[in-house]
């Protein structure tokens, strides 16, 4: 660990995990460039190449991305601990959201405001789950480029075309990936 990431407390670890996936909408695809944002250019902790793995493993691995990439996120800057603090962040506040609604569910569910407030969400989301792919294509470009555009295509191809898994798609890809590069080295 370098002395940055020793300067980052687990309290400030867990608020700012916390913060992030209490006012972020979307599910991890929306997660994931905000995270990247905070702990790559605000705090300069973590290095993009390294969000992309990052993002990449919490893809791979079962359950929701935005607690797996808070995780991540956590046991990259803090270590084992850390990764218990970014999940607990993670899993928190969707917790909370949920238990309110539930027990104000009739109100909102007839509610004019909220109805709209939430179809005008989607739009946003949909923006944002743009820019991601856009800067996550990016990064990945930049050191395989045409490796990375054959494997975008075809699981898009594979993924739109036919009715296999975007987990098993995964999966296989993170395989070759692993057997491809090993070969290389």
């Amino acid at each position: 660990m370098t002395k940055k990431d020793q300067d980052l407390s687990y309290l400030e670890l867990f608020k700012t995990l916390f913060k992030i996936n209490m006012i972020t909408f979307g599910g991890g695809y929306t997660i994931a460039p905000v995270i990247m944002n905070d702990f790559c250019e605000k705090k300069n902790l973590i290095t993009k190449e390294e969000m992309l793995d990052l993002i990449a493993l919490a893809q791979s691995g079962p359950g929701a991305l935005a607690v797996s990439t808070s995780l991540m996120t956590g046991y990259k800057t803090k270590g084992i601990k850390g990764a218990f603090v970014g999940a607990v962040a993670s899993f928190l506040p969707p917790l909370l959201i949920i238990s309110i609604i539930y027990l104000f569910y009739k109100q909102f569910a007839s509610n004019y405001w909220v109805r709209a407030a939430l179809r005008a969400m989607s739009g946003v989301i949909s923006a944002v789950l743009v820019i991601t792919t856009y800067d996550l294509g990016k990064v990945a470009l930049k050191s395989y480029p045409v490796f990375s555009a054959c494997v975008m295509v075809l699981s898009f191809v594979v993924g739109y075309f036919t009715n296999i898994s975007v987990g098993i798609i995964v999966l296989f890809l993170a395989v070759l990936g692993a057997i491809l590069f090993r070969i290389k080295e």
